[in-house]
This record gives C-alpha cells, sequence and structure tokens, in this order.
C-alpha cells in the first residue's frame, strides 16, 4: 500500500494549482537541453491561448505520436528558464516501469482549456 506523502495539504491549497487540459499543435526538437526533450506549444482555448513547454519525452513519443495529443499541464506557475527556452507551464506526466515519462491526458474528447477538479 503506498502511503500520502508528508506534508498533507488542504483542499484550498490544491484549488489554487490550476491544471488544465490542452492540445500539442507545434512540436520542436530542443537540442541544447542537458537531457533530451522536446519543446511543445499547447493550446489551451481562448482563455488562456497559446503556451511552450519543455518536456523531457523522447524516450517515449515521437513528434507524430505528439501532434494533436491532448495533455494536461500546470498553467499558474511562473515561467522557467530552461538553458535558452522560457517553459510557460508543467505538461504533467507520470513514469513507466523504465522510469520514462508517460503523459496524463484526458480519455475523451474535451473542451480545451477545461480545469481538472
Amino acid at each position: 500500500m503506498v502511503q500520502a506523502v508528508e506534508p498533507i495539504i488542504t483542499y484550498d491549497q490544491f484549488e489554487v494549482v490550476d491544471i488544465r487540459v490542452g492540445k500539442i499543435v507545434a512540436v520542436e526538437a530542443f537540442p541544447q537541453a542537458r537531457k533530451p526533450a522536446w519543446k511543445l506549444t499547447i493550446d489551451f482555448g481562448p482563455g488562456i491561448g497559446t503556451k511552450r513547454s519543455s518536456a523531457q519525452l523522447v524516450a517515449r513519443y515521437t513528434e507524430q505520436d505528439l501532434l494533436g495529443r491532448l495533455v494536461m499541464a500546470v498553467v499558474n506557475f511562473p515561467p522557467r528558464q530552461i538553458g535558452p527556452f522560457m517553459s510557460e507551464v508543467l505538461t504533467l506526466g507520470v513514469p513507466d516501469a523504465e522510469g520514462a515519462v508517460i503523459l496524463l491526458s484526458p480519455d475523451r474528447a474535451v473542451p480545451l482549456g477545461g480545469r481538472m477538479f
């Protein structure tokens, strides 16, 4: 059984994290990254628009796998400089058995920009 990781947060604290669904509309190689990564442009719909993200996904995803894919991302973290690239959102994933990132995404079509609750 997996136990909760400390510290425990309240529901009000969780609500501050803004996780939205977006669609990957562009993928670029990121050869300057320390670890193999893609530069993603993600469309979150009219309320948020497009944002960019660096994601270490090259072990399991090709450019063709990613284009048009729905993903979940944290959209209210401050931008983070990753080498010469400014990452504006945190694209969410979980490790597989070998430690490679597997993206989190809705299993059905949903409107872009929908907030996770």
